[in-house]
């Protein structure tokens, strides 16, 4: 409309749609979680208080693989001194080149000098060696998903630490309490849960073991800000908050294919509602593979959320790998096949497994349940105190999930609906697909005291 008017007319126009568009409840979500609620925490809401600046210097990364290099990529960007140890030095140096192979590409878009490049190169070490991660103030153990491997690390390498220094865990899933059960000074053991890939991904979950004190926070906090990263800081959990909530968008999503939903429904509509990536898809791209490992693992250890039934997913990921060898799209091909060329179409065998054509479920109530079901896991994690602030909650399920933008974030979406509304809309979910639609009891008691989550 403003394109065929003169300028002044065109400029009274655009800014009666800026007023009507900053007033709406989606322009009021966003400034306040990207404007008010980021500013409390990168002003350091969650940081002790008492504790001085905490600056690394010499930081030791164990495992070279993708998320080791990404960290070791970012630490070296902003001077950091780093030691990237692998098993062999080939490994290591093959985690070192994924540095050179970022910085050169912003060599060639004229972003960097090549005298900057080499600077920064300069800063990390590959190495094989033990020795060399002596005098590290600051050890990120980036090695598998492995409770036991974990532990030996720990138990091998925690004595190389600079005296006072901290050891942190990049697991995304394993409880950071039983982690340390390993370490010799459980106070200076950290969480520190980076997200793939690092060096583009905003977002560091700090994770609080029952033991973990305020110095060694004091260090993951400031160590991730040196970084440019903005931190949340929870309590420990099987899966923290991050992966926790984001478990329950996958989890709905595997339940809906196996009620016999079209696959490529269920992942268009997870977009529809704003997420990313639809949840089928994001199995096939994360590993279906790696999924079922994780899975054996906390079977393995009796590891479980309390309320949190996923044996129905558990199950179709079991029989994707088990009796057909659908590992995902690294390991042949998971949910959807995928051409050379870069197409993608679903795979054959889910019709005969899972389809059916007798399917009545309505695109809003698929992308409700999507939806719905994080933010429930989310209130539950505030509830139980595995989030210890309304903003971590919103500012981590946007930048670490991918939560709706729209929403201001998965606790913010709670005030927009309507508490009470919320609370109805979660009894009709209950009624018509299970209990882990019930709205947790936190809902009723903000409503109750006239509260909002803020």
């Amino acid at each position: 409309q403003a394109l065929i008017v003169d300028f002044e007319t065109a400029m009274r126009i655009e800014s009666r749609g800026l007023a009507e568009l900053a007033l709406t409840p989606q322009a009021k979500n966003m400034i306040n979680t990207f404007f008010f609620q980021m500013n409390k925490i990168n002003g350091g809401a969650s940081r002790p208080k008492d504790i001085p600046p905490q600056k690394t210097e010499k930081v030791g990364i164990l495992g070279a693989g993708m998320m080791g290099q990404g960290i070791a990529y970012s630490s070296a960007m902003v001077g950091i001194k780093v030691v990237l140890k692998d098993l062999s030095l080939e490994a290591a140096e093959k985690g070192k080149a994924y540095t050179e192979t970022l910085l050169q590409k912003r060599v060639d878009k004229g972003r960097m000098t090549p005298a900057k490049m080499a600077d920064v190169l300069a800063l990390i070490h590959p190495t094989a060696s033990d020795e060399d991660l002596d005098g590290c103030d600051l050890i990120i153990e980036a090695v598998f998903e492995n409770m036991k491997l974990k532990h030996q690390m720990t138990r091998d390498l925690e004595p190389r630490l600079a005296d006072g220094g901290v050891w942190g865990s990049n697991t995304s899933t394993l409880p950071i309490t039983q982690l340390a059960e390993a370490s010799q000074n459980a106070e200076n053991f950290i969480g520190i849960h980076f997200f793939s890939p690092v060096d583009k991904m905003p977002l560091v979950e700090i994770i609080m073991g029952d033991k973990t004190g305020d110095v060694a926070l004091a260090k993951a906090f400031d160590y991730t800000k040196q970084i440019k990263k903005t931190p949340i800081v929870v309590n420990d959990s099987l899966g923290f908050f991050t992966s926790r909530t984001f478990g329950t968008y996958l989890d709905e999503g595997v339940r809906m294919l196996v009620e016999g939903v079209k696959p490529v429904r269920i992942d268009n509509l997870g977009k529809a509602v704003g997420m990313p990536v639809g949840p089928l898809t994001v199995y096939d791209e994360v590993s279906l593979e790696l999924s079922h490992k994780a899975q054996a693992t906390w079977k393995e250890m009796g590891l479980v959320i309390d309320g949190d039934d996923r044996s129905i997913t558990a199950g179709v990921v079991d029989t994707m790998i088990s009796e057909h060898g659908r590992g995902g799209r690294y390991h042949g091909g998971g949910f959807y096949e995928y051409g050379a060329d870069g197409s993608k179409e679903v795979w054959s065998g889910l019709s005969d497994l899972y389809g059916r054509d007798d399917v009545e479920l309505s695109d809003q109530d698929i992308k409700e349940r999507l939806l719905f079901r994080q933010v429930i896991e989310a209130l539950k994690c505030l509830e139980t105190g595995v989030l210890r602030s309304v903003a971590d909650g919103n500012i981590g399920s946007i930048m670490g999930i991918g939560a709706p933008v729209w929403t201001g974030g998965l606790l913010q979406f709670v005030n927009t609906y309507g508490l009470q509304n919320f609370i109805d809309r979660c009894g009709e979910l209950t009624v018509a697909y299970g209990d882990r639609f019930e709205a947790p009891a936190i809902v009723a008691q903000k409503l109750a005291a006239g509260e909002t989550f803020i």
